[in-house]
C-alpha cells in the first residue's frame, strides 16, 4: 500500500505552499471530520499516477494514519498539474463503490479485417468491492468483436474476485460500427455557351453616347453645307 506523509494545514495561502513544493488537500469521511492538510506535491503526483482513484492509500498525519481513496483532484488550467486533492476515508469492513478506468486490449477482427470502426462507449465503470479488492483498472478484450454490430456489455466483463459491477448488466461498453462510404460528388461540365464574354474597354455612359451621336451628325452635315457655298 502506498503511503503519503501529511501535515495539518495552517493559515498559509495556497500560492505560498506551492512555492515550497507543497500541495493543499482535504481528508474526510463519514466518521472522519474534514481536516485540511498539506503534503508534498511531487510525492502526491507519483502516488496518484500509480494508484489512480481506485486504490487505497495510507495518509499519515499528526492525528494518526488513515486509509483513504483519492476522491477528487483539482488541476491547474494552464499547467494541468494537480493543485488540490480530496482524500475520502472509508469505513473499514464496508464495501465501497467507485469508478474504475477501462483499458481495451486485444484486436477486433471486424476492425482489422472488415474495416469496421471501434466505438468506445464507456471509458470507466462503477464497481463495488471491499477496499482491499478494488482493481486499479478493468481490462476489456475486444477480440470478440468479429462482425459489424458486435457489442460488449457490462455483463460480459470478467471481474476480479470480490468485485461486482454497480451498473446495469445491459450497458454497452464497446461496439463495432460499419464504415460509412464517402459520397462522390460529380461536378457538372461547364457550359461554355452560358458564359458571357466580358466586354473590353470602358463602358460608356448614356450622356457620353448622346454626345458622340450629336458630334457624328454634325460631321455629316458639314460637307453638304460646304458644297452649297461652292
Amino acid at each position: 500500500m502506498l503511503t503519503l506523509q501529511a501535515q495539518k494545514r495552517d493559515k498559509e495561502k495556497s500560492g505560498a505552499l506551492r512555492k515550497k513544493g507543497l500541495m493543499p488537500a482535504v481528508l474526510y469521511g463519514k466518521k472522519t471530520p474534514a481536516t485540511s492538510i498539506t503534503l508534498s506535491q511531487k510525492e502526491f503526483v507519483s502516488a496518484w499516477q500509480e494508484a489512480g482513484e481506485s486504490s487505497v492509500i495510507s495518509v499519515k498525519t499528526p492525528d494518526g494514519e488513515f486509509e483513504a481513496l483519492i476522491h477528487a483532484v483539482d488541476l491547474d488550467p494552464v499547467t494541468d498539474y494537480p493543485r488540490h486533492a480530496d482524500f475520502y476515508v472509508f469505513e473499514k469492513g464496508h464495501k465501497i463503490s467507485v469508478k474504475v478506468p477501462i483499458e481495451f486490449i486485444g484486436v477486433s477482427p471486424a476492425v482489422k479485417e472488415l474495416g469496421g470502426v471501434l466505438v468506445k462507449v464507456l471509458h470507466e465503470l462503477r464497481v463495488e468491492a471491499m477496499p482491499k479488492d478494488l482493481p486499479q483498472k478493468l481490462e476489456v478484450d475486444i477480440s470478440s468483436l468479429s462482425t459489424f454490430g458486435s457489442q460488449i456489455l457490462t455483463r460480459d466483463i470478467k471481474l476480479p474476485l470480490g468485485v461486482t459491477v454497480d451498473e446495469k448488466s445491459e450497458e454497452v461498453i464497446a461496439l463495432v460500427a460499419e464504415p460509412k462510404e464517402e459520397e462522390v460528388v460529380e461536378e457538372a461540365p461547364i457550359d461554355l455557351t452560358q458564359i458571357e464574354v466580358e466586354k473590353k474597354g470602358k463602358e460608356k455612359t448614356p450622356e457620353e453616347e448622346a454626345t458622340e451621336t450629336a458630334a457624328a451628325a454634325s460631321a455629316e452635315k458639314a460637307p453638304k453645307e460646304d458644297k452649297k457655298r461652292a
